[in-house]
């Protein structure tokens, strides 16, 4: 099977091309021409590609002639479009990085596009693959813990300008913490209530945490009311600081009749101190989340196992997401159809 993985914006593609270049009877490529808004120093192009081992092709024309069996688009957020449109024009199902998009307008294209020509739209949120948040639906699903009251959740991370400035360039990415860290816990929450969606989205925004340094928002929480009347609330800030020894970690608290359950999607790790660098270590040995998201996208779900989010679920966290940006801008809680 033939993989082209196109555009090394995102800091993702390199970890997907190391993953593919392991995978049995898997080919990957790899293409970056659209490297003109790459801040000095970022590592983009072929040195990525022949880092992870994978071939490279200098233009996207050359990765479609190439002939791929299923694409991974990775470029800035406002670029997402013209490659899922490219690649459903070509017939190739699609893995696009999160969010699906920078605007609703677009999202909307790329799941009309991907319809119109049969070709499979996927969203990449890898954390729905977590052993922990299965447990964690296990329990929701089975009813032992009663109907769900509250969720707490938390994506807080470092600040990703050190990786990628456009991050933080909402001409590329569409916002800051908002538009970055909202939409796992969104999707995982699209998945958890099943057939409830969001009703009103309630945001507040700052961009304290390196004040002067950026001009998008670098803190954020977004209260969310579901149809069945569960609340849900997203811490989605850029708070961990440059010095701290993890990028950061995805927490959730779900607070039901019975139960409290909690989830931590990246803490299987075993916590230390290093004599040698005189420095905090961690001995990760859970599961690679991205690794098992690619393997079900492109061989596909065991029976009865996670499934790749789709076009429509990203489409419905993207509307989630817009809400909370006009909610922050206005003060006032903003109704959504719950579509």
């Amino acid at each position: 099977m033939k993989v082209a993985v196109l555009s090394f914006a995102h800091v993702h593609a390199a970890s997907y091309l190391r993953l593919l270049a392991r995978m049995p009877g898997i080919e990957a490529l790899g293409s970056d021409p659209d490297t003109d808004l790459a801040a000095p120093g970022e590592v983009r192009g072929r040195a990525v590609a022949d880092a992870a081992g994978a071939a490279y092709a200098d233009t996207y024309e050359e990765a479609f002639a190439w002939g791929p069996d299923a694409v991974i688009v990775c470029s800035e957020n406002t670029r997402h479009r013209p490659l899922v449109e490219r690649a459903a024009a070509y017939g190739a199902p699609v893995l696009c990085e999160k969010p699906l998009a920078a605007t609703v307008e677009d999202g909307e294209a790329m799941v009309a596009a991907c319809a119109a020509a049969g070709v499979r739209l996927a969203v990449a949120h890898p954390v729905r693959f977590s052993p922990a948040y299965a447990a964690l639906k296990a329990a929701v699903d089975s009813g032992e813990a009663g109907p769900v009251l509250a969720v707490s959740g938390a994506n807080n991370g470092a600040m990703p300008t050190r990786a990628r400035r456009w991050f933080a360039e909402p001409a590329l990415s569409g916002g800051g913490a908002l538009m970055d860290h909202t939409v796992h816990i969104a999707d995982l929450l699209d998945d958890l209530f099943g057939d409830a969606r969001p009703v009103e989205v309630y945001a507040q925004t700052n961009n304290l945490l390196y004040a002067g340094e950026v001009d998008a928002e670098t803190a954020g929480l977004v209260a969310i009311t579901y149809s069945d009347g569960t609340v849900a609330t997203i811490d989605c800030s850029w708070s961990h600081p440059r010095s701290h020894h993890s990028w950061g970690g995805l927490e959730l608290t779900v607070v039901a009749e019975r139960a409290t359950l909690e989830m931590d999607a990246f803490d299987q790790k075993v916590h230390g101190f290093s004599e040698r660098t005189g420095r905090v270590t961690e001995l990760p040995f859970g599961v690679d989340l991205d690794e098992r998201m690619l393997r079900t996208f492109l061989y596909g779900a065991e029976e009865g196992g996670t499934t790749v989010a789709g076009g429509a679920g990203g489409l419905r966290t993207l509307r989630l997401v817009a809400a909370g940006y006009a909610s922050a801008r206005s003060g006032r809680p903003v109704p959504l159809d719950g579509g």
